[in-house]
C-alpha cells in the first residue's frame, strides 16, 4: 500500500510540473479561460469569430461543416451563407482557402491546422496566447507575443481590442507588462469576452464528443444511483435471514 501511494504521489507531482512548465511558457503568467462548452451561445460567437478572422489562414481539418452546424444549433442556411467564405460543401471538412506556398512565402511556414490545438496546448494557453501581442517593429510581422515570443503570426483581432505596447523591466529586455495604447472597436472587458469565446469554440472543435458525453452523462449518473439503490434493496432482501 505503501508503494501504491508512493507512486499515485510521484504522477500527480510530475503532472502538476509539468503544467506548470507549459502555464509558465514564455514567462507569462496565463489567466483562466474560463470554458464551458454547455455555453451554446459563446461557442456560436466564437464560431462567427474564427470564421471571420482565423479561416483565412488556418484550417480546421477534422471539423465538417455539418458537424458545427449539429453541435452548435444552427441550420445549413445559417451555416452556409454565415461562417462558410471558402466554397466548400455542407459535409466537407473546414479547409483554409490560402495557398499552402503562398502561406510560406507570407509568413515562412504555413499556418498550422487549429483542430487540436487546445489539446495540444491547454485552453488557458490560447486564451493567453490571443491576449497577449503586442507592436513590435523589430517583427518582420510587426507583432509579438508574450506567451509565445517571436511568433510569425500577425494579430488578426487588433482591430478588436486595439493595439498594446510593451512596457519592459528596467535595463531589460524583458517584458513586465503590456498597456493598450489604442484602443480598439472593443472595451478590454468586451475583448476578453470575445477571446474567451474563440477559445470555447476551438476547445469544442479539439474534441466535439465532449459535448454529447456531458448531454449523457447526468443520465449516467442517475441510472447509476438507481441501480446502486436497487443493488441495495436487493442485498437487504437477500441478507435479511443471515444471521
Amino acid at each position: 500500500m505503501k508503494h501504491i501511494l508512493l507512486s499515485m504521489t510521484l504522477a500527480l507531482g510530475l503532472l502538476m510540473g509539468s503544467t506548470q512548465v507549459l502555464a509558465s511558457e514564455g514567462g507569462a503568467e496565463l489567466p483562466s479561460a474560463g470554458v464551458n462548452l454547455r455555453d451554446q451561445a459563446s461557442l456560436q460567437r466564437g464560431a462567427r469569430l474564427f470564421f471571420n478572422y482565423c479561416v483565412g489562414c488556418h484550417s480546421l481539418q477534422y471539423q465538417r461543416y455539418s458537424r458545427i452546424a449539429e453541435d452548435l444549433g444552427l441550420t445549413e442556411k445559417e451555416v452556409m451563407e454565415n461562417l462558410n467564405f471558402t466554397g466548400a460543401k455542407f459535409g466537407e471538412p473546414v479547409i483554409s482557402h490560402m495557398p499552402e506556398d503562398q502561406a510560406k512565402q507570407w509568413f515562412g511556414k504555413a499556418p498550422p491546422d487549429l483542430s487540436l490545438e487546445v489539446r495540444a496546448k491547454t485552453a488557458d494557453w490560447v486564451y493567453g496566447y490571443l491576449n497577449s501581442f503586442y507592436v513590435d517593429p523589430s517583427r518582420p510581422v510587426g507583432w509579438n507575443n508574450t506567451v509565445f515570443p517571436n511568433a510569425s503570426m500577425p494579430f488578426p483581432l487588433w482591430e478588436l481590442q486595439g493595439v498594446q505596447t510593451a512596457v519592459k523591466k528596467p535595463g531589460s529586455e524583458e517584458v513586465e507588462k503590456l498597456e493598450l495604447s489604442q484602443p480598439g472597436r472593443m472595451t478590454p472587458e468586451q475583448y476578453k469576452q470575445a477571446s474567451r469565446d474563440l477559445t470555447n469554440f476551438l476547445a469544442y472543435v479539439a474534441e466535439p464528443a465532449a459535448l454529447q458525453r456531458h448531454a449523457y452523462g447526468i443520465w449516467v449518473i442517475l441510472f447509476l444511483a438507481l441501480f446502486t439503490l436497487l443493488a441495495y434493496a436487493l442485498k437487504k432482501e437477500y441478507w435479511k435471514d443471515v444471521h
